[in-house]
């Protein structure tokens, strides 16, 4: 089981940086799918996990010049005022209820990218993202 967990912290941190996407998307159904934890646990796992996977992937892109210190100071600040609520929440909620409500979010998500892709595909659009 510990190699697993290995192989899934590398592969999750190599996605992470290439995609940017946040370390629930892709730790959390890994830890509940592959290591059979609990949904809270999983939940409460990927929030550890996510720390190292954060400041690495921060500070790479800081190099790069890509990150917004203000938005990323305003967005971290009033996120760690909701995890606290959110964390109460998670531990009041029945498991299937997670697990419904992490599901609705994922396909919320896919579907949000996957109108991009297609509205970007009929106006010809080199890319779906656009530097703002």
């Amino acid at each position: 089981m510990n190699g697993l967990a290995v192989a899934m912290g590398f592969c999750g941190g190599v996605l992470s940086g290439l995609l940017g996407v946040g370390g629930g998307i892709l730790f959390v159904p890994a830890l509940t799918l592959v290591l059979s934890l609990t949904q809270v646990k999983a939940e409460a796992t990927s929030l550890l996990a996510i720390i190292p996977v954060a400041l690495v992937g921060a500070a790479r892109q800081h190099h790069y010049g890509n990150v917004s210190v203000k938005d990323g100071a305003i967005v971290g600040a009033l996120s760690a005022l909701g995890v606290a609520g959110g964390v109460a929440l998670a531990n009041a909620l029945p498991q299937r209820a997670l697990k419904i409500l992490f599901a609705v979010v994922m396909l919320f998500v896919a579907g949000h990218f996957l109108r991009r892709f297609v509205s970007s595909r009929r106006t010809g659009a080199d890319t779906i993202c656009s530097d703002e």
